[in-house]
């Protein structure tokens, strides 16, 4: 039978392990929930295997849409990319003006933008929502970060926060902003991902060139995840290095192809990064550090043709050196919070939202993948005052002034030794660099106008000024 119209509060296209236990998310706050996939056998199959949630199934996109209530409310949880948009043509021509359709995949905020200026054409609302979490966020609760008109997040706000990850009983799910600005926040989250994830592995290389094994390693991850390094990835590390292969016996880890994959949201980041001229060395490198990790033909050509230290660590107290270690993961960490959130700033200043920092910060608390104890101190240190960069926060400052000397001691000794630490000492950089009271930029302005005539400002005196450097050399004001 097919279910009754205006029957369901909510709708779900898409019935991959997300989109399912979204649904069923939805389901378990009370709403009663419509569900379609395009092969329609994929959607009775998860209402017979979770027949408590009541799911309402529907066979066609058009019974789907006759059983929304109205204003119809439909979550797209497909593909990113032509097949968000496939979904979006499909469905666009069935809704009636005032309907809203929610794109929870993992979408490009350039296409969200595209796409929410195209329906807002028609009459209906897009909400371009990033969503972390995983599969078990999906079901237990994730970080929710929804953008698009005010007007829709009326009729959408309620049920996302209902259904989002909650620290200390405040939902992790705000408003974002307008158009992309909800996707553009998630793209960013993911490049602080990449980067946390950069920087424990570097860690955890820094530990076995110290010889530990992995179990021992596992101890020092969960030692660290009681402090200030408390956080999800950390509790996780400690998890997959205490894994033992069922068919060799050895550690997991040590069977695993160093090769790391991407699905393009850092790769995102740092390519907006760019374009907004954003400094995101960090995120860079983690970016870069699985691009090399894929190279297997040069990484073999390397290893044949070049020389160097042996990658192994001899130091005069371990216990020393693993704190110091410890002291450069947080330090780190820091630094790609700090880069990631200036990208936001930067991004909703060129695109015209008003992103709240303070508030992406407290959603990112709980549900996400980067969430961390660091999190609560970085969303009051952002609710106090107007920050032009983390950094400079009272508290951040301190504990980067503490950790400063084990995090130059680590990337010294991690050069000396052989052992690759990019993300480290990209970090390590930009933190001299924003603190640096003159650059050597002075330099590269000079080699500008010197080939190109790209000109130059002085420290003495305003004005835009190019040098003859052939003849006489002398200096000449383009401009006031």
């Amino acid at each position: 039978m097919s279910p009754l119209p205006g029957s369901a509060q909510i709708g779900v296209v898409g019935m991959a392990v997300m989109g399912s236990n979204l649904a069923r998310n939805l389901a378990h706050h009370g709403y009663t929930v419509a569900i379609y996939n395009r092969t329609a056998a994929k959607s009775h199959e998860v209402a017979a295997e979770f027949p408590q949630e009541g799911f309402l199934v529907a066979d066609t996109l058009e019974e789907f849409v006759a059983t929304l209530e109205k204003p119809r409310r439909a979550i797209l949880m497909v593909k990113a990319g032509p097949a968000t948009d496939a979904v979006i043509d499909e469905i666009a021509p069935l809704l009636e003006e005032g309907d809203i359709i929610v794109d929870g995949g993992n979408s490009y905020f350039q296409d969200t933008r595209r796409r929410e200026a195209a329906l807002k054409a028609m009459g209906l609302h897009f909400v371009g929502t990033g969503i972390s979490g995983g599969e078990v966020g999906a079901l237990e609760g994730p970080s929710i970060m929804p953008g698009g008109s005010p007007h829709s997040y009326q009729y959408v706000g309620k049920m996302l926060e209902d259904i989002s990850a909650k620290y200390e009983g405040v939902p992790c799910c705000a408003y974002m902003g307008t158009d992309g600005a909800g996707h553009f926040v998630k793209m960013v989250h993911n490049g602080i991902e990449y980067a946390d994830m950069q920087f424990i592995g570097e860690a955890y290389e820094l530990l076995a060139a110290l010889g530990l094994s992995a179990a021992e390693m596992a101890d020092v991850f969960a030692t660290w995840k009681t402090g200030d390094l408390d956080s999800y990835l950390i509790e996780i590390t400690a998890e997959v290095l205490r894994q033992t292969d069922a068919a060799t016996g050895r550690p997991l880890v040590d069977v695993i192809l160093d090769q790391a994959g991407m699905k393009g949201t850092g790769t995102w980041t740092v390519e907006e990064a760019l374009r907004l001229a954003v400094p995101t060395p960090s995120v860079a490198q983690a970016v870069f550090a699985r691009a090399l990790s894929s190279s297997p033909d040069l990484r073999a050509a390397g290893q044949a043709a070049l020389t160097g230290p042996a990658g192994r660590l001899d130091v005069p107290e371990r216990a020393v050196f693993i704190e110091q270690i410890r002291q450069a993961l947080w330090a780190s960490k820091v630094v790609a919070y700090a880069e990631g959130l200036h990208e936001i700033k930067v991004g909703a200043a060129e695109y015209g939202w008003d992103i709240d920092v303070a508030a992406v910060a407290r959603i990112w608390r709980a549900g996400c993948i980067i969430r961390a104890r660091l999190l609560d101190r970085i969303a009051g240190e952002y609710a106090a005052g107007n920050l032009v960069t983390l950094l400079e926060a009272p508290s951040i400052a301190a504990g980067l002034a503490d950790c400063q000397a084990g995090w130059r001691a680590t990337v010294a000794a991690a050069v000396a030794a052989g052992v690759p630490v990019p993300g480290f000492a990209a970090a390590l950089a930009y933190y001299d660099q924003v603190r640096a009271p003159r650059l050597n930029a002075a330099l590269t302005q000079g080699l500008r106008d010197f080939f190109g005539a790209h000109t130059y400002r002085r420290t003495d005196v305003p004005g835009v000024f190019h040098t003859l450097w052939s003849g006489d050399r002398s200096q000449v004001e383009v401009s006031g």
